[in-house]
């Protein structure tokens, strides 16, 4: 079992540009792109950003065992991290990074124990994470309201990871999670 590194939040906390940063500093991390049931967003990519799938083939992926993890985040929007994205990184040598929601993140945790590093990243305050997701203009004012009461749950759950990265100042955010990655992929930290 090779390592993994687990960028978590509530919507509009930061984690996707974090972790895309990562990807940038660190050669040897694989990106484990999730699946969903939702749409896509204008600037997304199949297989890229997403691999978009229809509800009934994502359940029958659940039935067949493919899921590391995976939540119905809202009613038929379902996300997952398929294990063959995370194998097809570990055959590679290389630590898996995954973006993924709050459950999902705890669920790597409880089963990768010391081999998982989870960030969970947190705004500096709960007006700026409200006026990050009302800038985004990518959803509905009624998905907007879905995704902040479902955030103010999730901000609960940060007693449960191994950091807690506070998005304030993003240059700080960046430095902060490159030193604690870098760390964990040091060959003197074994899980």
């Amino acid at each position: 079992m090779g390592k993994l590194v687990v960028i978590t939040a509530p919507s509009g906390a930061g984690k996707t540009t974090i972790a895309r940063h990562l990807l940038r500093q660190f050669p040897e991390l694989y990106f484990s792109v999730s699946a969903t049931t939702r749409a896509p967003r204008p600037h997304e990519q199949h297989g890229r950003d997403y691999f978009f799938i229809s509800e009934k083939e994502f359940r029958e992926k659940i039935a067949a065992g493919d899921f590391l993890e995976w939540e119905e985040v809202y009613p038929g929007v379902l996300y997952g991290s398929l294990r063959n994205e995370a194998r097809s990184g570990w055959k590679q040598g290389k630590t898996i990074l995954f973006d993924i929601d709050v459950r999902g993140a705890r669920r790597l945790k409880e089963q990768f124990g010391d081999h998982a590093l989870t960030v969970f990243v947190r705004p500096p305050s709960w007006q700026a994470l409200e006026q990050r997701l009302l800038q985004r203009g990518t959803e509905t004012i009624q998905q907007q309201q879905l995704r902040l009461e479902r955030a103010r749950n999730e901000l609960q759950y940060e007693p449960f990871f191994d950091r807690v990265l506070v998005n304030d100042a993003l240059p700080v955010a960046l430095q902060q999670a490159t030193d604690w990655v870098s760390d964990f992929l040091r060959p003197h930290h074994q899980p």
